[in-house]
């Protein structure tokens, strides 16, 4: 995986390849827009499986949580861009517009392309011109998919999962049980609670506990904390526990994605 970032606007370029599973469900607060360049990108996204071919467009809105498997044996190769929330609202006309993706998967060769060379623009340290000029093309690409949105039609037991949701994002620092966040859920029992989440949000409640603990340590990991201090505070029992759940879900260490984002070196080393 080749992971930088653009320090003028802070978008990073992921170019990466997988082989079987490839990352463990998770979400992003950022903008993602891809594109597979090969194989089959397996990926829950908006309460359902979907697979990207070759040529496909992924795009997928902050928060929305999604994970990633090759279908064949011979893996699938993608590239990425990341794009922060305020830089791209202001770029379709200022923090107040409504803009969603209005599907997850989109037939757009130009796009893709545009996403493509973007990628290794930024990758590749291109004059700052060279940037600006395929950034600038991503983005008037991509009005024609920021409309109205697409959404899941709710279950009937979504109400419950959604308040577990709610208790797990505001208390993921603490430790609590299953039965516990049944209770608070209005849940029956941690076996029907268990069912409504993996309906809702297609895995299992301590699945998404480990997701937002992982989003938190992100967070601090783009502001320079050292990965032992982004461990305890975002839950993690140690910086070799983070280390372990890092490396499911984005492939690589929170060591090198802290240098990644932000060219400050791990002074305590590699480890996690």
């Amino acid at each position: 995986m080749h992971l930088v970032r653009d320090r003028h606007s802070g978008i990073e370029a992921v170019k990466a390849q997988f082989h079987g599973h490839a990352y463990d469900m998770h979400h992003h607060d950022e903008w993602l827009v891809g594109v597979t360049h090969a194989g089959v990108q397996d990926f829950f996204c908006r309460g359902q499986r979907r697979q990207s071919t070759a040529g496909r467009v992924i795009l997928i809105e902050p928060g929305e949580r999604h994970d990633g498997q090759a279908m064949h044996e011979q893996g699938f190769r993608y590239s990425m861009l990341y794009l922060p929330q305020a830089w791209l609202r202001e770029e379709m006309g200022g923090q107040d517009a409504d803009i969603g993706f209005r599907q997850t998967l989109a037939d757009d060769r130009h796009l893709g392309e545009a996403i493509a060379v973007t990628c290794r623009a930024i990758i590749s340290a291109a004059p700052r011109l060279a940037i600006d000029a395929a950034r600038d093309r991503v983005v008037e690409l991509l009005r024609h998919h920021l409309g109205k949105r697409e959404r899941p039609t709710p279950d009937t037991g979504s109400s419950v999962a959604e308040r577990a949701m709610e208790y797990i994002q505001a208390h993921y620092d603490e430790p609590f049980s299953l039965d516990e966040l049944a209770r608070v859920a209005g849940a029956g029992d941690r076996f029907q609670l268990s069912r409504a989440f993996r309906r809702r949000f297609g895995t299992s409640p301590h699945a998404c506990l480990v997701e937002v603990r992982l989003t938190k340590a992100r967070a601090m990991l783009r502001a320079a904390v050292p990965p032992a201090e982004a461990a305890l505070a975002s839950g993690f029992a140690d910086q070799s526990h983070l280390g372990r759940w890092f490396r499911r879900a984005y492939g690589l260490t929170p060591a090198a994605y802290r240098l990644g984002r932000t060219n400050v070196p791990d002074v305590e080393g590699t480890v996690g």
